[in-house]
């Protein structure tokens, strides 16, 4: 048995039996769902989309040989709340991994109002949704983890990604202030800043001649960095698993605001040009 092995006993005793990713349906959701089974933990896995949720939940099993539930559930919605708070009341769980998103890369005011308000509602109030009720839980049992997934967007404003940024802010405020709420009781709390990723989304909207640019990341290999990180004794609120998003916050944080924001967004132009006009729900 390698190091590596003798960690996942440990993680399991830290978190409990079960964790919940939402967002799992596909890409680093789904890669969260294998990572944490590799560790022992059952899973219960949400997203929109069941027969996708399903097809891995079996996968899932028959690799791991953990128990999977899933709950198909669209989280931008005001019922969400209730309904999770339901599949989750007889479950014994210790992690929360909360990966939905929504993002769109257009012009803002050539985009509809409705677009930005569906983001705001998937991207932070469904993140509420589904911390609020766990938070407590994990204050009352004094251990647990919750992992937001944030952006490098999230740094600064920036040209076609502007309300996706502003919510990525959010999440990771979110988590700063957990983390400083909860780790006095035993709850690790990170915000994981992750750039470009190597998923279905992302080579769906970005174009070919740009992707090696993005310096995309593997999604596996960002879930496991991440729980990693969560469990780590010195572990802070924010956590950047890949070297590309690392380099460039730390050449942001070398120019000015205003800079910095006409440095990345003169990037998404270069990368997805005036022409990109792509919605797309990561669930």
């Amino acid at each position: 048995m390698n190091a590596a092995m003798n960690l996942f006993p440990a993680f399991k005793a830290r978190y409990g039996s079960w964790a919940v990713v939402a967002g799992a349906s596909e890409g680093l959701g789904s890669a969260y769902a294998h990572a944490l089974a590799e560790r022992g933990l059952n899973v219960l896995t949400i997203a929109r989309r069941l027969p996708a949720l399903e097809r891995d939940a079996q996968l899932i099993r028959d690799r791991y040989r953990v128990q999977v539930r899933t709950l198909a559930l669209d989280l931008s919605t005001q019922e969400a709340a209730a309904e999770f708070a339901q599949a989750i009341a007889d479950l014994d769980i210790g992690l929360l991994v909360c990966n939905a998103a929504l993002w769109l890369i257009e012009e803002f005011s050539a985009s509809e109002l409705r677009q930005h308000q569906r983001m705001v509602d998937l991207n932070c109030r469904s993140i509420l949704s589904l911390v609020h009720p766990l938070a407590q839980r994990f204050q009352a049992q004094k251990r647990g983890g919750i992992v937001i997934m944030s952006s490098l967007s999230g740094m600064q404003g920036a040209a076609l990604l502007g309300t996706y940024a502003a919510t990525k802010a959010f999440d990771t405020v979110l988590a700063e202030g957990l983390w400083a709420e909860l780790h006095p009781y035993g709850v690790d709390v990170l915000a994981c800043v992750a750039g470009a990723m190597a998923t279905p989304g992302f080579y769906q909207v970005t174009p070919a001649s740009q992707q090696a640019r993005a310096l995309p990341a593997y999604p596996g290999e960002v879930a496991r960095r991440t729980l990693d990180a969560l469990a780590d004794k010195k572990q802070q609120p924010i956590f950047i698993p890949a070297a590309g998003p690392r380099w460039a916050n730390a050449l942001g944080r070398l120019m000015t605001r205003a800079a910095r924001v006409r440095f990345f967004s003169r990037m998404n132009r270069q990368i997805y040009g005036q022409a990109m006009q792509t919605q797309k729900n990561d669930l």
